[in-house]
């Protein structure tokens, strides 16, 4: 199974977040742990502490300046007494996603880990919503790679069209939900394939269809499954090779198309840009030798 790539180059998943971590049952005893075992903890995304400001600022109110790079100085988060036990909520901090650790957008959620009641969200540009999980499940769904059955399979014959399918059941809707506990957010993301789109791996050739992009049908299969007597025959997907390989094969591409829609709490839903799969196949392609009497 493998990620994939959207369509869009300017569309990405966010890069940063705050989620909910602990309660104040919780934070009190993993400062306890970093007291008695040291270490560091996570104030946030960025920045590790060891037990003294999570003491100082969670336990006996001392201000705190947050890395959020606020114009001229950072903002300063108001302390906490005896790590708000007794109050119905959760401590959240920030979280950035896997892979964008150095990017400079991840600080854009830079509070250190803050209070917020239970029920509620935090009032904040990078609090997430419904669209914010389903951007993060997106991130997250894996597709079957491309490999596509062919006919002839070891060889093409030059100006003889090779047939290319896919079984019904190869290429299924795929869910991924995310949510976020004691919040009542949540989001599933679907990816549904859509096409099929073929490159020869060279010019000296023709895609059936023309556009080179072969639709799903109703019941899911791609293309026509290649029968006894097709030789001759023109596929309703696949590829005619004008030219022989010499010492290496065309590379095939074949890529599947998946759109992409979501749905979440509160009723939400909406689109996010189709993404796509990529696989390469070598291609031999011979020439038929004919004797003449």
């Amino acid at each position: 199974m493998d990620e994939l790539t959207s369509v869009d180059p300017n569309w990405e998943p966010p890069v940063c977040w705050y989620e909910p971590v602990f309660s104040p049952e919780g934070l009190k005893s993993a400062v306890g742990d970093l007291q008695k075992n040291g270490g560091m903890g996570a104030v946030n995304a960025h920045e590790w502490w060891s037990s003294g400001i999570f003491v100082d600022h969670y336990d006996e109110g001392e201000p705190q300046d947050n890395f959020d790079l606020k114009s001229p100085t950072n903002s300063t988060a108001e302390g906490y007494k005896n790590y708000n036990i007794g109050k119905k909520g959760m401590f959240w901090r920030s979280v950035v996603r896997k892979g964008h650790e150095n990017d400079i957008k991840a600080w854009d959620c830079g509070r250190i880990m803050f209070w917020q009641d239970a029920g509620t969200i935090p009032d904040d540009e990078h609090a997430p919503t419904p669209e914010t999980l389903a951007a993060y499940a997106y991130d997250k769904i894996e597709v079957p790679k491309t490999k596509v059955e062919l006919r002839p399979q070891a060889k093409s014959t030059v100006n003889l069209p090779t047939w290319v399918w896919l079984d019904k059941g190869t290429f299924q809707d795929i869910k991924v939900r995310a949510e976020l506990p004691n919040t009542g957010l949540w989001a599933e993301t679907t990816a549904k394939p859509v096409a099929l789109h073929l490159e020869p791996g060279t010019d000296d050739a023709e895609t059936f269809p023309a556009s080179g992009d072969c639709e799903i049908n109703d019941d899911g299969s791609i293309g026509t499954p290649y029968t006894k007597g097709d030789a001759d025959k023109t596929p309703p997907c696949g590829i005619r090779y004008l030219r022989a390989t010499n010492s290496e094969p065309y590379q095939l591409k074949a890529s599947i198309t998946w759109q992409i829609s979501w749905e979440g709490a509160g009723g939400a839903n909406g689109d996010l840009p189709d993404g796509t799969f990529e696989t390469t196949q070598d291609m031999n392609v011979q020439e038929i030798q004919s004797i003449n009497r």
